[in-house]
């Protein structure tokens, strides 16, 4: 017997929040103090890309896409790809990823996180990868459902919501994500990631749009500096219990019991990020103190360019730093050799070298 669809209950929800409150406090102190640690950075734009990519890499594994990290950067430093290969296939998907997160945080300077905006972000996850035919920027206009690889709807363990009720729950939920009610914004994306991925609006892409907007709604509401706080780790590591607890919302209505979890993934993720800042805060601490040691006016420039991207070539490092001369560079990326802060990765190779700052790839590996 064909299953129902399931449409979910217009928000906002009614929740006791008596039990989540020390919770509650819990994680927007944790996120308080992470905010802190970034803005201490002398330039905390130095980070942002390894953040971004590593979230977007994790993000992207839970869809099922193989790229590691260390392939993501390597990749990165490589100026030309087979376009044919599942890697490549792969590593555009986190690409892609990654860009939508910095597209959202621009985006958002201007204008609140809106339909269109979720649209906008969609349509730049699904460019040219896997899910690129089926209407990228654009609600479903068929029947979604959740079964195991390649059953048909009739052996569907979950049934999305029909598509003509998708533009009536997505009003509901952009005006949710805009309520001024007394809610704290952490429970309130924790609501709007749960009524998002029961909508399900999208015929593909549905998971990482939903993954994407928690750190750009969070830095909507200026609970962040920048949009980075990340749940795909948390969410992979905890994958069986995820899904439990959003079909627990689905069946019983246990409101409670989902907040709870998307609150420990806020936390248990976000101390783990803080703690890699920190290790980043006194790397960049380290070698900047070094510095003098380089005898160059630009190893300051040079040094916060590695930082941005840890596995490059000349060519890049020349583009990030604004270092012109490229004798400069080859000199200061030898000095860094001979000092151990640079490997050569593949030294075989004499012309279009790629350089890797290994002791910042340990820390975001």
């Amino acid at each position: 017997m064909l299953k129902q669809p399931f449409i979910p209950l217009l928000l906002p929800p009614k929740i006791n929040y008596s039990s989540l409150l020390m919770k509650i406090v819990s994680a927007r102190d944790i996120v308080s103090r992470y905010d802190e640690a970034v803005k201490r950075l002398p330039n905390p734009e130095i980070i942002q890309r390894s953040i971004r990519t590593k979230e977007a890499v994790l993000s992207s594994r839970i869809e099922g896409t193989q790229v590691t990290l260390d392939e993501m950067l390597l990749l990165d430093a490589q100026e030309e790809m087979d376009e044919d290969t599942q890697k490549e296939m792969d590593y555009r998907e986190v690409f892609n990823y990654r860009e939508a997160i910095f597209e959202g945080k621009r985006i958002l300077q201007e204008r609140p996180l809106t339909e269109n905006v979720i649209k906008r972000l969609h349509k730049i996850l699904l460019n040219s990868v896997r899910g690129k035919d089926k209407a990228p920027g654009e609600f479903r206009i068929g029947q979604a459902y959740f079964g195991k690889p390649g059953a048909s709807i009739e052996q569907a363990i979950f049934i999305f919501a029909p598509p003509q009720e998708i533009t009536r729950l997505f009003s509901n939920l952009e005006k949710f994500l805009h309520l001024e009610e007394n809610i704290d914004p952490i429970v309130q994306i924790a609501i709007a990631h749960y009524q998002f991925e029961a909508i399900h609006p999208f015929s593909d892409g549905n998971g990482r749009v939903g993954r994407l907007i928690v750190p750009l709604f969070l830095y909507e509401k200026k609970v962040t500096t920048y949009p980075n706080i990340f749940v795909s780790e948390f969410l992979e590591e905890h994958r069986e219990e995820y899904y439990h607890y959003l079909k627990e919302v689905s069946e019983k209505n246990k409101w409670e019991q989902w907040v709870s979890f998307f609150l420990d993934a806020v936390i248990g993720q976000t101390k783990k990020t803080h703690l890699l800042i920190t290790e980043i805060e006194q790397l960049h601490r380290d070698l900047r103190d070094m510095s003098p040691e380089f005898n160059s006016i630009y190893a300051d420039v040079f040094i916060d360019a590695m930082f941005q991207s840890p596995r490059f070539k000349v060519k890049q490092i020349k583009r990030i730093s604004g270092i012109k001369n490229n004798q400069t560079l080859y000199n200061l990326i030898e000095k860094f050799i001979k000092a151990g802060v640079l490997i050569d990765v593949f030294p075989s190779i004499s012309r279009n070298k790629i350089y890797a700052f290994k002791d910042l790839i340990r820390i975001i590996r």
